[in-house]
């Protein structure tokens, strides 16, 4: 990756990670510790990756992107915002009343969002139909979709897993952000899902294994999954929650809690 890209994408990603902060701490509700960890991956995604067009939200032949993690949904209302969707300033109505920013991604109400999420499950199974229905039409468009490995307890997750295999999705490309962390506590205590590489090939799939936070590891696994014909690609993202707030690091209580005014200055401090 050139030098002038990463800093681009780190200057980006740590704007994106500023706005979690403020719009959480804003609303005083919200899921600040996974929007953190899948900053960079959906960052990547969308100001190096994907064909999209923010004038042109609903363009047939755009790259898909589904949030099936949805209660991270800071991370991609503030990736929306940078790359243009929508006004940056309706970040701080997060939650709020009337707002069209939901605590979980709504594709009728939000520009940019491909897929209504929140139902963990849900969202990997939506974006196998969307490729899909790409690879039916002949159409050489990819669809992406961003998993929690918490969100891998769920029966339905393998369902997807299997039909994608079966119908030879290669362009489908699911991340992975393996942090370690769900709601309840560590995911090998809650419901282990591990080995999680070994699960994904086992259904068939091309597996990755990479730093999460770092571009240019995920710029290679994505380029080796456009290269993989036949199969779709998990891409297993070992991640951070919490990432680039020293306090929220690595800590399960930051999974669903908003930080209070004093948090979020010192947490600005930190990303700035």
């Amino acid at each position: 990756m050139e030098e002038r890209t990463l800093k681009m994408l780190t200057a980006q990603a740590k704007e994106i990670r500023q706005d979690i902060v403020k719009m959480v701490g804003e609303a005083k509700s919200g899921h600040p510790g996974g929007s953190l960890s899948a900053a960079d991956i959906v960052t990547y995604l969308y100001f190096q990756e994907m064909h999209i067009d923010p004038e042109e939200p609903q363009w047939a032949d755009r790259d898909r992107f589904v949030l099936s993690k949805g209660h991270a949904a800071p991370v991609l209302y503030a990736t929306l915002a940078h790359r243009g969707f929508f006004p940056k300033e309706e970040l701080n109505s997060l939650r709020k009343l009337d707002s069209h920013l939901q605590g979980h991604p709504d594709m009728k109400k939000v520009p940019g969002v491909d897929m209504s999420t929140g139902s963990l499950g849900t969202g990997i199974s939506a974006a196998v139909g969307m490729a899909l229905a790409g690879k039916i039409d002949k159409k050489d468009r990819y669809t992406y979709a961003l998993l929690g490995d918490g969100e891998l307890d769920e029966g339905q997750v393998w369902e997807a897993v299997m039909a994608a295999s079966h119908y030879q999705l290669d362009h489908l490309i699911a991340f992975v952000d393996n942090n370690g962390l769900q709601i309840d506590g560590n995911v090998d205590d809650v419901l282990s899902p591990n080995p999680i590489d070994a699960k994904f090939a086992a259904f068939g799939w091309n597996v990755l294994v990479i730093d999460g936070h770092d571009f240019g590891q995920i710029e290679e696994a994505v380029k080796a999954a456009k290269a993989t014909q036949g199969k779709p690609t998990a891409i297993i993202a070992k991640t951070v929650k919490g990432k680039g707030v020293s306090f929220m690091e690595n800590q399960v209580g930051w999974h669903g809690s908003a930080p209070n005014a004093e948090q979020v200055a010192t947490a600005l401090a930190e990303l700035q």
